[in-house]
């Protein structure tokens, strides 16, 4: 099969941006990475997305876009589009060589129980802004088919372990807004799911406490202690003795069992959470992984990572130290989903959404879609 080229486009659950990564593939197992571009969120547009996310919770069609949320999709997409075609102009890419952008678009709820799934981005607008066909919505036939709509990565962090000839069992480890593994051995399909959250307490907190977007470098969390007392009450929720399948919402947790110490020991205490919830997954592994390889933006926080490192058996190490990227796994994924999605291949397994069987998923916009509507 020939090598198709696609940008990935992802904004994530800790809303600080947009990264955009394009790849040649065929969707299974030959990838090429190339050129990246990122695209930071304004404040006033990262605080449009957090009233969106509020106002969504009440939203039971997914079809619906009340106030804010449909002002947030507006923004995003006009943004990303901004962002490709930036891109484009700098690379000296033809929009016409590019044959697909995976749009994940911004996940302001889900609700899998209640068959409920919502990204925002408006697909049809995006390929006619970019000139460039575009699948979006990709999580939405998985879910519709009963299963958890997340995550839908692994297919790509498998793809890559096996390019890689990485020594195997070994777990990929996506530290986002929230965190999930994939766990790779020989001869099986992935097994994925969502552990708990990752950067989301964390950010939370930032945000409520000194107005930062993150704790940058770890180093608040570095400065505090950990109350063992409040991690016991974080740790009792019962998601973390759910076995998998399953997944989250961003605001499935709450801080409240931290609101009462210092910054640095309360974001000490969120690192250890994270770490903790990581760590449990590997009961519901069938064996020990030999290394667990961390990406997302928990990957450029060193207090996660050393916390992590004392909680699980194996070595410890970030994407990046592999020769992947940390920063841009999600972006790169989603290209090489899109290409999968042209061709009609499972994005989801009954291991990494439990759904009852390998389904694909993404809805596709051709540039001349939104004129012929």
């Amino acid at each position: 099969m020939a090598l198709r080229t696609a940008i990935g486009l992802m904004s994530g659950t800790s809303m600080d941006g947009i990264d955009l990564a394009l790849i040649r593939s065929d969707g299974e197992a030959a990838i090429e990475t190339g050129p990246h571009a990122s695209l930071p969120y304004e404040p006033a547009e990262r605080s449009l997305l957090r009233e969106a996310l509020a106002e969504s919770v009440s939203i039971a069609d997914r079809s619906r876009r009340p106030g804010k949320v449909g002002e947030a999709e507006r923004m995003i997409t006009a943004r990303h589009a901004e962002l490709v075609r930036a891109f484009l102009a700098r690379e000296g890419i033809d929009p016409r060589s590019v044959d697909v952008i995976g749009f994940h678009g911004q996940t302001v709820l889900h609700r899998p129980e209640q068959h409920l799934t919502i990204q925002i981005g408006d697909g049809e607008a995006l390929a006619a802004a970019t000139g460039i066909p575009v699948v979006f919505d990709m999580r939405a036939a998985d879910v519709a088919a009963g299963g958890q709509g997340a995550p839908l990565v692994p297919a790509y962090h498998q793809a890559l372990a096996l390019a890689a000839a990485i020594e195997l069992p070994v777990v990929v480890v996506n530290l986002g807004g929230v965190g999930n593994v994939t766990f790779i051995s020989k001869g099986r399909e992935p097994l994925a799911f969502d552990t708990g959250p990752a950067n989301a307490l964390i950010d939370d907190l930032m945000i409520a406490r000194i107005g930062l977007a993150m704790d940058e470098g770890g180093r608040t969390a570095l400065a505090g202690i950990v109350d063992e007392a409040a991690l016991t009450v974080l740790l009792a929720d019962p998601f973390f003795d759910r076995p998998p399948p399953k997944s989250l919402d961003r605001n499935a947790f709450s801080r409240s069992a931290v609101d009462h110490f210092s910054t640095p020991d309360a974001a000490a205490t969120l690192v250890a959470f994270t770490a903790a919830t990581v760590a449990r997954a590997e009961r519901w592994f069938p064996e020990a992984p030999r290394r667990w390889i961390v990406c997302g933006g928990g990957a450029r926080n060193p207090a996660i990572l050393a916390a992590l490192a004392d909680r699980v058996r194996g070595s410890v190490t970030t994407a990046d130290a592999v020769g992947w990227s940390s920063g841009l796994m999600e972006a790169q994924a989603f290209a090489y989903l899109a290409l999968r999605s042209l061709r009609g291949l499972p994005l989801t397994f009954p291991s990494t959404t439990g759904v009852g069987t390998s389904v694909t998923g993404g809805r596709l916009a051709r540039p001349n879609d939104a004129a012929a509507a």
